[in-house]
Parts: structure tokens; sequence; C-alpha cells
């Protein structure tokens, strides 16, 4: 699924993938001429949680609420970066192996000061406000759903304060 948003300032390509994850799509649609720094987020699925080993995880979501919000994230970029920013967000549904890409943001803008700042934001909101669920899988065989903290309706800055080391 995916949905590329064009308004007046800003450009920004928001998918869900049941598939692999493609950085390589994101770094080429923030490419510009125009664009002096790329900042690029990849979020990867890791072998070991709060001491527990990992074998994989679920990530589940209701596709059209997650679409809406990552647009929403994209907005808010765009009011505060303005009319010189590109935006990819793409996160992974489904079943997930240990390495395996679960997000993916990217942001072009023409400085890195920008870049890394739009990049930074996009990815605390969708971890802090987004409708995506994650379920962790064990080596014993055990599952569980992580708390996390979408919709939990704090501004990202608040979120990720609140929620500093905290591993999801």
């Amino acid at each position: 699924m995916n949905a590329t948003e064009e308004s007046r300032h800003h450009c920004a390509v928001v998918d869900i993938a049941e598939g692999k994850l493609d950085p390589s799509a994101a770094l080429e649609f923030v490419s510009d001429p125009g664009f002096g720094g790329i900042a690029m987020f990849v979020g990867r699925v890791r072998d070991l949680n709060h001491g527990r080993v990992v074998t994989g995880v679920s990530y589940d979501m209701f596709d059209a609420l997650a679409l809406n919000g990552f647009a929403d994230i994209a907005a808010r970029c765009d009011a505060e970066f303005g009319p010189k920013l590109k935006l990819y967000i793409a996160h992974a549904k489904g079943r997930l192996g240990i390495g395996d890409l679960a997000v993916v943001v990217a942001a072009g803008t023409p400085h890195r000061d920008e870049a890394f700042r739009a990049c930074r934001q996009v990815i605390e909101a969708v971890k802090h406000t987004s409708p995506v669920w994650k379920q962790e899988h064990y080596e014993d065989g055990d599952s569980v759903w992580s708390e996390g903290c979408s919709l939990c309706g704090h501004e990202p800055e608040v979120a990720r304060d609140a929620h500093a080391g905290h591993g999801h």
C-alpha cells in the first residue's frame, strides 16, 4: 500500500509494506539536485531485547489509519521545515526475522542540519504517535505484544523525553 502526498510545500511518500522495505527507493525519492543533505534512519529487528533472545517480530496496524498518521507527520514536518523538503516514510507489516527492516525514514533538504532534524522528528513521531503494534517472538516459544506508546497523545518531544532509553 502506498500513498504519495503532494501539498503546496512538500512531497512525501508514505508506505506500508508486507514485503521487504527498500532503502534505495527512499534515497532515490528524497534526492534532488538542490539538496545537499539527506538523512536516513533504517530500523532493523534485533536479536535481543530486555535480556530475552528474540527470534522475530510481527507488526500489525490498521493501514488507512497508519497511512493518515504518516501523512500527518509529514505535514507537521512541512510546517516546520518549509518548501525545500522531501520525506519518505515506510513501515513493514507482518512477520519479520532477525535483521529484517522494520522502518525506513528519509529526509532530503538543502542542508544537512535540516535533514538530520527532520529525519529524527519523523522517526520519533512514527514511534510515539502511530497506530503500529509490535509482537516480539522469543527463543523459548513465548510471544509478547510490546506496550509501546502508540496513540498516547503526547507530542513527539514529550514522548521522547518520557520514554528515553526504553527499548521499543
